[in-house]
This record gives structure tokens, sequence and C-alpha cells, in this order.
């Protein structure tokens, strides 16, 4: 090594990019050389980073199509080396080994991958090996090297430069590194159990009853998640199965949306659901779907309820409200009502990546229908196209429907679910109860345009006769009728926008 080159190193393996640039540069700045993998070193190299490839390092090139490559005396001798113990600064020097001093790693996309439906094969080939090794090797030598799993972290770590973290920080970056493989490896076990016919669960909660009170009920978790609880009851009588049931399907919709949201669920089923401003608007919103149905509901808030939001809610009669957290006056307001179940999740739904059902086939398995992303400005337009706030509006529907059960179908005004109707085994029907429970809400009519989403395609044009009697503009779903020309030609006949996204969201 020339005098030239630097001394002290950083060892960066990423697929989740982001940050990474700006990080980058700023450890070159610092005085760090940089070792890289292929498609981490292809970006920096991009954006006029000089990055020393880790086969230069091992001498060795990356293998399997990449499957080998960072596993080797060279690389984990530099992240292990104890640099105050004379016998492994001996070696390193011997051995020709780089003194990294900073591993950022981030793993392989194996959640995401699962999600979208991959293959199985595809999945196994998510499942990081250097990557964990890497992790687990520098945050063990919390000591002398800096883990990094968190872009977040990247900005705060130069800004500790030029000394660097000190010992408590690296402590604390380690512990966050060891969390971070440890979740990884219980995911991929999970997905692993759910394809075998290993039963593995622990009970954790005997529950009040089961659908009805003559049937007994349990919560079971797997190992890996019974001592995480995900939701803290803060008052309230126990909890049957219906209302985790409930509440399960609540955390799913409001999870959709990134907007202050409340959802309205009864018997799985959205009574209502909106995005608005603030969460207290939100909810009015919501309750204004249905204001009959919605009594004795599950309520799900994606923000903190506020005293002036316990208020609103303490004045009717629900089942369930959950929030990830209450202002301390609104549990003393909602405290007032004490069979009230009140839950705390805690860190943000974590979605099942399986789901799975006992038949008397045998148990049944699928890949979890994931959030959807679907860009407003992008949509695929079966006729003209709408303006860009009714596709926005369009999107919100087809989020929401998407947790209606089959066969369902979505009324919407701007982020505002106006009528809902679920359940149907013809879709026209669902259609025409939609319009049913609309006019219930809105006698005077809907203060703006309506739109419709319907999770699967029109297989007659009946149900866009009954949409565009109601006064709809626009409609969003998947397509894929062998009489998809005669749905497109009846839209147009009667003047409505339709959007197709190719994507169905059965709901069973």
């Amino acid at each position: 090594m020339s005098a030239k080159e630097p001394s002290l190193f950083a060892l960066l393996s990423l697929s989740d990019k982001a940050e990474s640039v700006d990080f980058a540069r700023g450890l070159v700045a610092a005085g760090y050389g940089i070792l890289s993998t292929g498609g981490t070193a292809d970006h920096l190299k991009k954006h006029g980073i000089q990055v020393t490839p880790v086969s230069e390092i091992t001498g060795f090139p990356e293998i399997m199509g990449g499957r080998v490559k960072t596993l080797h005396p060279r690389i984990h001798g530099g992240l292990l080396g104890r640099r105050d113990v004379p016998s492994d600064v001996a070696s390193m020097v011997e051995h020709g080994i780089a003194d990294i001093r900073v591993v950022a790693v981030n793993l392989y996309p194996f959640s995401q991958t699962v999600q979208k439906g991959a293959a199985s094969a595809e999945i196994v080939e998510q499942i990081d090996i250097g990557g964990p090794a890497m992790i687990r090797a520098s945050a063990k030598n919390f000591r002398h090297v800096t883990t990094l799993v968190d872009p977040s972290d990247y900005a705060l770590f130069l800004a500790m430069l030029p000394d660097g973290p000190d010992l408590e920080a690296r402590r604390g970056f380690a512990a966050k590194a060891f969390s971070h493989t440890a979740d990884y490896d219980a995911r991929i076990a999970t997905w692993f159990d759910a394809g075998s016919s290993r039963d593995s669960f622990v009970e954790v909660a005997e529950l009040r009853y089961g659908e009805n009170p003559h049937q007994s009920a349990r919560l079971l978790r797997r190992p890996d998640e019974a001592a995480q609880g995900g939701w803290e009851t803060l008052q309230g009588k126990e909890l049957s199965y219906n209302n985790l049931i409930d509440a399960d399907a609540a955390l799913a919709l409001v999870a959709e949306f990134d907007a202050p949201t409340c959802a309205i669920i009864k018997h799985t089923n959205p009574a209502g659901v909106a995005s608005a401003p603030t969460l207290h608007a939100a909810f009015e919103h919501a309750l204004a779907c249905d204001r009959v149905s919605a009594f004795g509901g599950i309520v799900a808030l994606n923000r903190t309820v506020d005293a002036q939001l316990a208020e609103t809610l303490a004045g009717s009669f629900w089942e369930v409200i959950l929030a990830p957290s209450f202002s301390a006056e609104a549990l003393t307001t909602l405290g007032a009502k004490k069979n009230l179940r009140v839950l705390r999740r805690s860190g943000g739904p974590v979605l099942p990546e399986w789901n799975s059902r006992e038949t008397c086939f045998g148990r049944v398995i699928q890949a979890a229908d994931p959030k959807i992303n679907l860009d407003p400005l992008q949509l695929d337009w079966a006729t003209p196209d709408v303006a860009p706030e009714l596709a926005e509006s369009l999107v919100f529907a087809w989020r929401t429907c998407k947790h209606v059960k089959s066969n369902a179908i979505v009324l919407a005004s701007g982020t505002t679910a106006v009528g809902v109707g679920a359940g149907q085994m013809s879709r026209v029907d669902s259609v025409r109860i939609a319009f049913e429970k609309m006019q219930r809400a809105y006698p005077d009519g809907v203060p703006g345009p309506i739109v419709l989403a319907s999770d699967a395609f029109f297989p007659f044009r009946d149900g866009i006769d009954v949409a565009a009697e109601g006064g709809v503009v626009a409609i969003i779903q998947p397509g894929g009728s062998r009489r998809d020309d005669e749905i497109v030609a009846a839209c147009k006949e009667h003047g409505i926008a339709m959007a197709f996204t190719g994507t169905r969201h059965f709901r069973h």
C-alpha cells in the first residue's frame, strides 16, 4: 500500500442505495477509501466516486452469480481484527488485510420479494448470506468498527467525523445491527415454516370467545413473534376472536395510506374510510359514509389521538379503538368508558407475509396481498383520462376496495369513501348496495364528483349502467374480461372515464 493510498477503509454493500452517494462522498472527504461490491460499486462509480472492488482486495473474483464475494479472510479479517491485540494487528499486516473501520450494509430484499408473490426459487435467492455475516462480524467488533444498517444513520455518522463515533455510539449502532439481522432471520424462518407442514405456534392469550359465544378461542403466535406484543391493551374488556379479526382488517386498511386516515370496520368490511389533512376530519368523513353500520365497530387511526378527537370518539359506541399513540388527555377521556377496548399499536402495523386457512382439504397458504403502490399520474386509461384530482380519488378508492370482501365495490368522493358494496354473489348487486348506502348517508347528494372502484373486472355492462345512473364520472378496475371492449364502450356511451390496473384484489 503506497503512502498516497488511504489507511482506513469503509466497506459499502447495499441493496437499498438511498443516501449512499452523499455518504460515500463524505467518507472520501474524511480520508476513507471505499471498498464495495458489484451493484453498489457500479452505482458509486457512476457518480464519480473512486471505489476499490472487493475482488481486488481478496484476489478472487465474484463467483456463482454473486453468491460468493465477501466471504474471505481479507474481508472478515478487517472486520474482526482487534486493533488493541498485537497478534491480530500482526496478522493483518502479514496478510495485507485492509483496516476496515466502517461497514454499511443492508440486506437483500427478502420480505419484499415474498410480498410480491415471487416463485420459491426467486425468494430463496433473496436470502442474504454475506450481508448478515459482515454485519455480525463488524458489530461483534464494535470496539473498533462502526456498523451501519440504516441509511438514516449515515448523516449522523458523518456529523461525528473526523474523530468518528465514540465507543457508546458504536455500541448503539451494533445493537441496531444485531436487531436488524435477527428480524431478517426471523422472517426467513417464518417463510420456511409457512411452506412446511410443521406447526410451530405458542399460545399467548385465551380470548373471551370465538365468532360466537359457544366457541372457545385462543391467540397463537410463532415463537419468534411471541415476545413481540405488537399492541398493548390500555383499557377495556378482554378481546374476542371477532375483535382481533376486525382489528387486523382495520390495521391493514389504514396501513395502505400515508396521510392522516381513519378506517371504521364492521365484520371485516369498511363501514367508512377517509384520508384528510387532520385525523379528526378523517374520522368525521369516515363516519359519514355509514353511521348506522359504524355503530359498535372497530376504529383504526394512523396518527396520535388527541383530546379533541377523544371527546368526539367518546360520543359513540365502539368495540375497539386502535392508534399508534394517545395523548394523556385522550386516555383520561376514553377511560370514562370502562368497557371500551383501547389498543396502542407499537411500531406500526407489521403485516403478515403469508395468509393461511384450515380447510377440510388441508391447510391452504398464500403470499399476502401487498400494499398497493399505484401512481395516480401513471394510470392505464381505456378511455380519455381525467383531472389529476379525480385520478387521486380513483387510487384512494382502489386501495380501499382491496380491503372489502368480494364482490367489492367502493364509491368515493375525493379521499372519502361514500358508499361500499361488499360480499355479494353478483357484482351488479354490490354496485346497487353501494349506491343505496351512499344515498342513505348523503340524502342531499355527495358534495363532489363520484368515482367507483371494483376489485375485479365487470363481466357485463349492467354494473356500468347502474354506476352511470348514480352519477359516477370515473371507474377503476383490473380489466381482463372477455367483454372489456363492451365495458369500455358502455363507459364511453355514458361519458365515464375508465382506468385498468391489471391486478385483481379478491378478498374471501
